[in-house]
């Protein structure tokens, strides 16, 4: 691809979600970022460019962007995002249901050679997303994510940025991987999906979790259990854009200036003020990640 700006793809509709965007939250008063967002992808009856992503977030508090790739293409577009526009940060990796495809085609040295190149670019911040997936892929295409979880572990800690997982029903071969390979200083699990008795693993070892709109779903009680255990210093929170929108909205597209309804839920659930707890997810995003101005 050439130029990687020109990159997008669309989210599948089956024409039974509601692609109306919701309402605008209020805005908050203490401004926080969303450490997780696929914006690459189109999605909602109005599709919106980047620049009316960030604006939009940025008119209810929401001043920052963690651009996650997935796979080639998306991890430039992440870059090139990054390098463009002061209110994203970049994270670029080969998704692990993306790694057997590539193995299988004899290219996954090379699209990984491609994410190391762009990790040394000054605001490609993490690796990820990153991780194992034993929901959708196939024993056979196992190994395959397994060389290639292992091989963005090394990356982050050669290139000493930050590691954004993906796990889905691979907890304790996740938590397996990351002791006996070593944990990059600044591993975070996106979307976190375990439980409590996780969280705690998970804590103990100086990871983040990073919790998204579906914290607030009926069933998820799970996180909630687990939100609740996490010292408040390794929470971040996320959208996941343009998946996993929060109740009310669930099924409608995300975007990032819906993080405030995530964080308005996360502060009940927790007990403490909106403001305090805006202030210290945006300084351990500013943890992870640095400076969204350097």
């Amino acid at each position: 691809m050439s130029d990687p700006s020109q990159y997008v793809r669309e989210r599948h509709n089956d024409g039974t979600r509601d692609v109306r965007w919701p309402a605008a939250p209020e805005p908050l008063a203490v401004p926080v970022y969303d450490n997780h967002a696929h914006l690459e992808i189109a999605d909602g009856d109005e599709p919106l460019t980047l620049e009316d992503q960030l604006e939009r977030a940025a008119a209810v508090g929401v001043i920052g962007v963690v651009q996650a790739g997935g796979d080639v293409d998306s991890s430039r577009w992440s870059a090139w995002a990054a390098a463009s526009h002061t209110r994203v940060l970049a994270a670029v990796a080969i998704h692990p249901n993306e790694a057997p495809a590539y193995e299988e085609a004899g290219e996954l040295d090379a699209a990984l050679a491609v994410i190391d190149e762009l990790a040394a670019e000054p605001r490609v911040r993490a690796i990820g997303e990153t991780g194992l997936d034993f929901f959708r892929t196939q024993d056979a295409g196992l190994p395959a994510q397994h060389r290639s979880f292992e091989a963005h572990i090394s990356l982050a800690k050669k290139h000493g940025i930050a590691m954004q997982i993906h796990d889905r029903d691979a907890h304790d071969a996740v938590l397996e991987t990351l002791e006996r390979v070593g944990a990059p200083e600044r591993t975070v699990f996106h979307c976190f999906s375990g439980d409590e008795a996780m969280a705690r693993v998970a804590a103990d070892r100086g990871y983040y979790l990073s919790f998204a709109g579906n914290v607030t779903f009926k069933n998820a009680q799970n996180l909630r259990d687990a939100l609740a255990v996490t010292p408040r210093e390794r929470i971040l929170v996320e959208t996941d854009a343009p998946f996993l929108t929060p109740t009310p909205h669930r099924g409608r597209p995300n975007a990032p200036y819906l993080i405030p309804v995530t964080l308005r839920f996360m502060a009940a659930e927790l007990g403490v003020e909106l403001d305090e707890l805006c202030a210290q997810l945006a300084a351990n995003t500013r943890e992870v990640y640095g400076s969204f101005e350097d």
